[in-house]
């Protein structure tokens, strides 16, 4: 026989004995950090954080509300919100269909297609742009027939800079979608179309609502993308104040000519980074 447990020592499933307290995910290690890897880790937080400091101890303070309200910084920032809004919306239209159809659709090379939608996340932007105007320009392989058909130039107009946008910004938007969908239980859409609703209806109200948080944290993703995109936006739409000089090209202009000035619209970007990293961290990127 078995000695009886004392009072409040919770049995063990095999032994009888007090449990053992779980360890939860994510506890943290408990004598410190060893130095070989505190150092090259404090290191590396002071590589990336010193130049947003320095930014900060060079900003021209007083006349900072001077800079910002000059009507070139306002054309600038008024058509960087304008074209990264529309390159979300657009991003939105053809990409959220695009995450279902790899996350929910079995069809031959679908890892090529997923690898190629994924490509403008490490291509340079400069070559994105390039490609663009091979695919879009007046002599491209499409833009030819758009200027002979139909009159529509797009290359050095603010149709071009959403285009260019939304080419280096939609990737990320699909990356989350996707993701979402593939978190998501099918069992529900299939439960709908038993029911009798057909796939776009189970899309629309079924799947929608459940991913709305994974395509509320890609839209906001590929927003801040396309506001702070310049390499594609200035080969495939060039630099015309007012047309298609937005934030990121307004600050490559400025540092030639006015170093203050570009200060000051770098610090404007990186206060809208900041607070989309940190909207994100609080709503969608939380683990418990």
């Amino acid at each position: 026989m078995t000695a009886p447990l004392e009072s409040g020592a919770p049995a063990g499933p095999r032994t009888g004995g007090p449990r053992r307290r779980r360890v939860r995910s994510g506890a943290r290690l408990r004598g410190g950090a060893p130095l070989p890897l505190l150092v090259p880790a404090l290191i590396g937080l002071v590589f990336l954080v010193l130049p947003l400091v320095a930014l900060l101890i060079r900003a021209p303070w007083p006349s900072m509300p001077e800079l910002l309200t000059s009507t070139e910084v306002w054309q600038a920032l008024r058509l960087s919100l304008i074209c990264a809004t529309a390159a979300t919306v657009v991003s939105m239209v053809i990409g959220v269909p695009l995450a279902w159809l790899l996350a929910r659709v079995e069809f031959p090379g679908r890892g090529l297609v997923r690898a190629l939608v994924t490509l403008p996340l490490v291509l340079p932007p400069v070559v994105g742009g390039v490609a663009l105007l091979m695919a879009l320009g007046r002599n491209g392989v499409v833009g030819q027939w758009l200027d002979s058909w139909f009159g529509i130039t797009l290359p050095f107009t603010t149709t071009g800079v959403i285009l260019a946008e939304a080419f280096v910004a939609m990737p990320f938007l699909v990356i989350s979608v996707e993701g979402t969908l593939r978190a998501a239980d099918p069992r529900y859409e299939e439960a709908a179309t038993t029911l009798g609703a057909s796939r776009f209806t189970a899309f629309r109200r079924v799947t929608l609502p459940l991913i709305a948080p994974g395509i509320a944290a890609g839209a906001v993703l590929a927003w801040a993308r396309a506001l702070g995109e310049f390499g594609a936006t200035i080969t495939f739409a060039g630099n015309f104040p007012g047309r298609t000089q937005t934030m990121p090209l307004a600050v490559y202009l400025a540092l030639q000519s006015d170093p203050q000035a570009a200060i000051a619209l770098s610090l404007v970007l990186l206060a809208v980074s900041i607070a989309v990293l940190a909207g994100l961290r609080d709503r969608w990127m939380t683990t418990s």
